[in-house]
């Protein structure tokens, strides 16, 4: 894996970055498996300043209604456990341009935490290599999700497809040609209550159908054999029971497999759903009719095609 180092930057008093839109879960891998994509995210200004606090100035952008404390938002979260593990003397002052819709299905707390911890980083007198921020960035991602998990911060701060465990980053390899189309319906659904619906029993045979499904679809990705990726993209664990939550879900799926899609699933938490396929040309047909299924349920809809292999978050002027 490459590490990614940041430069020595003791005398910038104010950095700032971004942090791509993420795929959380992959349809198999809940919390473990997510790849950034291209074309949306949010941006956070840092500023170093003497006094010993994390302090959230200003929200702008898509979302604004969002917690200034910093304790209660996951971006001031992710800072004030850098701060506490680092035992810093100095603070942060930070302003969130957030261009990820609030319950998305795309990352959006996860990219405010992950912009934020990258642009702090930059003002560290020694900056930590990306991995190391790993675990800052689960623990404010927590403060929306209610757990720590790693799907979404892990691919922003290493870029691309990520398997992303308790304490471990790997970036796996994906063919160039691989493009996502993710379609994000007008239509909020909160991350804490896609978790909620998948309380209840699940039977062992879920558990070995999808262990197998996720094997081959990190087997396929590391090969670039696209039909052991068809064949393992197919959530029947989770997916089963947030359906439900997604308007026309099943339409929107069937549009993607209809375009030859190599699997669809649900994004993240949802209501984002999204498809893999071979080639960009398949990607954009299928977005289309993708969103013209989420119409069908009356939800105007955005659209995001790139490839899986995506960029992570960096510092931006």
């Amino acid at each position: 894996m490459n590490l990614i180092k940041e430069p020595l930057m003791s005398s910038v008093r104010i950095a700032s970055a971004f942090a791509p839109a993420c795929v959380g879960n992959v349809g198999v891998g809940f919390d473990i498996l997510g790849h950034t994509l291209a074309g949306a995210g949010d941006r956070a200004q840092v500023a170093r300043i003497d006094e010993p606090v994390v302090r959230i100035a200003a929200i702008e952008g898509v979302v604004r209604e969002l917690p200034l404390e910093a304790e209660r938002n996951t971006a001031g979260a992710a800072l004030i456990a850098l701060r506490n593990a680092l035992r810093l003397e100095h603070g942060f002052e930070l302003i969130l341009h957030k261009g990820i819709a609030l319950g998305s299905g795309m990352a959006g707390s996860a990219a405010s935490c992950v912009a934020a911890l990258v642009a702090a980083n930059a003002l560290l007198d020694e900056p930590l290599p990306r991995e190391a921020l790993y675990g800052f960035a689960m623990d404010g991602e927590a403060v929306a999700s209610g757990g720590r998990h790693g799907d979404n911060v892990g691919p922003q701060l290493l870029g691309g497809l990520v398997l992303a465990t308790a304490t471990r980053l790997v970036r796996i390899p994906v063919p160039a040609a691989w493009h996502c189309a993710l379609v994000h319906p007008h239509y909020v659904l909160e991350t804490r209550r896609a978790r909620a619906a998948l309380a209840g029993h699940y039977a062992l045979g879920e558990f070995v159908a999808q262990s197998a499904n996720l094997a081959q679809v990190i087997a396929g990705c590391w090969r670039g054999d696209a039909s052991l990726v068809r064949e393992g993209l197919k959530d029947v664990l989770v997916e089963p029971r947030r359906a439900p939550l997604v308007p026309n879900f099943a339409r929107v799926q069937q549009a993607a497999l209809d375009h030859g899609a190599l699997g669809a699933s649900i994004s993240g938490a949802g209501p984002s759903v999204f498809g893999w396929f071979e080639d960009a040309r398949a990607a954009h047909a299928a977005a289309a009719a993708m969103r013209a299924a989420f119409a069908e349920a009356g939800l105007a809809s955005d659209v995001l095609v790139g490839p899986v292999d995506g960029p992570c978050a960096e510092r931006v002027e």
